[in-house]
Formats: structure tokens, C-alpha cells, sequence
């Protein structure tokens, strides 16, 4: 079945964030039975906690306070990430009536076919500058360039599971201010073995294709052939007033 290519990008981060986490519901209630596939970017930027992320040890509070940035809470797991203009946050929400998958296929099924996309838009392997992306770690996507050969992370990407629906969702870093990571984060409790402690200006990199080049590569990599443009207002309201507008959510760890 086509998965349905949601075009709805809310105005704040905790609505988008809400807007997930109420597509996972209807998915997993089973009054969703498509995949949907959607994208969206924050106007300013923001620290983005995961679920289970402890702020002390992730994030800088008083470099956010002096640099305006905000900082909330998703559904999923993972590590904290930065993100606001030319960062493209991307979301696939799947139904599994019978259950979902193991982990392991989880990751398998989301990030191989948008490493894909991603490569089929860079220049052919072997030309001048040339880039290829793959898998990394857990869920990170990583672009290896034959100038300086190293690999650096341009995707940070987690997933939430529920019975019968999975919320995965992450980051595409594409022309975003690099430098404002390290200046609001610390340097994360835990890392992939391909990152070798190198500090976030050295590790991450911009994939400088353009939001709407990205987003036609989200569209492909997930066979997101139809189109709507409605979404569930009620429960969005809701989620955001019991948890991601309110600082008992965001603080609480």
C-alpha cells in the first residue's frame, strides 16, 4: 500500500512534536491503517530532549538561556539533538495490526531505503568532491566524503514503539548552524564507536541539498504517493497542553 505524505508542518516544535506522537496513537488504536510519512523545520532553534535524556548531562542550560534557545521534550528515545532552520526533521509513522517488528528491522526499514534516496541525489562515486551516506551506529546516518575521508553524522534519528504503531523520526541536517550544537550541548554520556570522541564541531556535517530536494528524497525513500492535509487537531491540543507545552514534561529528568 502507498504510504500517504501528510503536508502539515505546525508552527511550534511541541505541536509538531504532539502531531507525532498523535499519529502514533491513531496508528496504534487502529484508525490509521496507511503509513504516514511527513516533514517539518522549527522557524528558531530548540533542544529537543529525549525521552529518557537527563538535561544536566546533555545539555548546557545557562548557554541555552543566553542564546535564546528553548528547550522541550519528544516521545522517543536517544540522545538530544539540536535543531531550527536548515535542520529537516522527518517522521514515518506505520501501523502493524499484527504487532511490530523486532528493533533491529525497525532501523533496517527506515534508514537503508533513505540512506538510498539520499545517494541517488549526491554526484556519482568517484567524481570530484563525491559523497556516499550509510548507516552508523544505532539509527545515525553518516556521509563519508573522498576529500578529507572521514565520516560524519548529518542523521540522528529514534523511534517510539507501541503495540500496533512505531513513530520513527529524526534529523537531516542540511544547512544548519553547526557551531550552535557544541556552544548548547555537552558532549553526550554515550556515543557510536564511529564517532571516536571527536567533539560535535568535528563529528556532525551539513548534506547542503536544500529542503526541497530533501523532502522529494523523504517522499521516495518511503513510496509517499498520496497527499493529505489533515491531522488530528483534538489530539494534538490535547498533547500539548498534558505534555510538551508544560515544564513538568520537559524537566522531568
Amino acid at each position: 500500500m502507498p504510504a500517504v505524505w501528510l503536508d502539515v508542518s505546525l508552527p511550534t516544535v511541541e505541536e509538531n512534536l504532539a502531531l507525532d506522537e498523535a499519529l502514533l496513537e491513531l496508528a496504534h488504536e487502529g484508525l490509521s491503517q496507511a503509513t504516514c510519512v511527513r516533514t517539518w523545520m522549527a522557524a528558531t532553534p530548540a533542544v529537543v530532549l529525549g525521552s529518557s535524556s537527563r538535561i544536566d548531562e546533555e545539555v548546557d542550560p545557562q548557554a541555552c538561556a543566553a542564546a535564546g534557545v528553548r528547550v522541550v521534550r519528544r516521545p522517543s528515545g536517544g540522545a538530544t539533538v539540536v535543531l531550527g532552520p536548515g535542520c529537516l526533521m522527518w517522521s514515518v509513522i506505520t501501523p502493524y495490526a499484527e504487532g511490530v517488528p523486532p528493533i533491529e528491522a525497525i532501523h533496517v526499514a527506515m534508514l537503508e531505503p533513505l540512506a538510498a534516496a539520499i545517494n541517488d541525489a549526491l554526484p556519482t562515486p568517484g567524481t570530484p568532491g563525491s559523497r556516499r551516506v550509510a548507516r552508523r551506529g544505532t539509527s545515525d546516518l553518516a556521509v563519508f566524503t573522498d576529500c578529507d575521508m572521514t565520516e560524519r553524522k548529518v542523521s540522528g534519528n529514534a523511534l517510539r514503539v507501541r503495540r500496533h504503531g512505531v513513530l520513527y523520526h529524526g534529523t537531516l541536517l542540511d544547512r544548519f548552524d553547526l557551531g550552535l550544537v557544541g556552544t548548547v550541548l555537552r558532549h553526550p554520556p554515550r556515543e557510536p564507536d564511529y564517532r571516536s570522541r571527536r567533539p560535535h564541531g568535528e563529528f556532525l556535517a551539513n548534506l547542503g541539498l536544500g529542503r526541497e530536494a530533501l523532502e522529494q528524497i523523504v517522499r521516495a525513500a518511503f513510496h509517499a504517493t498520496l497527499t493529505d492535509g489533515e491531522w488530528p487537531r483534538d489530539r494534538v491540543a490535547r498533547l500539548v497542553a498534558e505534555r510538551y507545552g508544560t515544564s513538568a514534561w520537559t524537566s522531568r529528568l
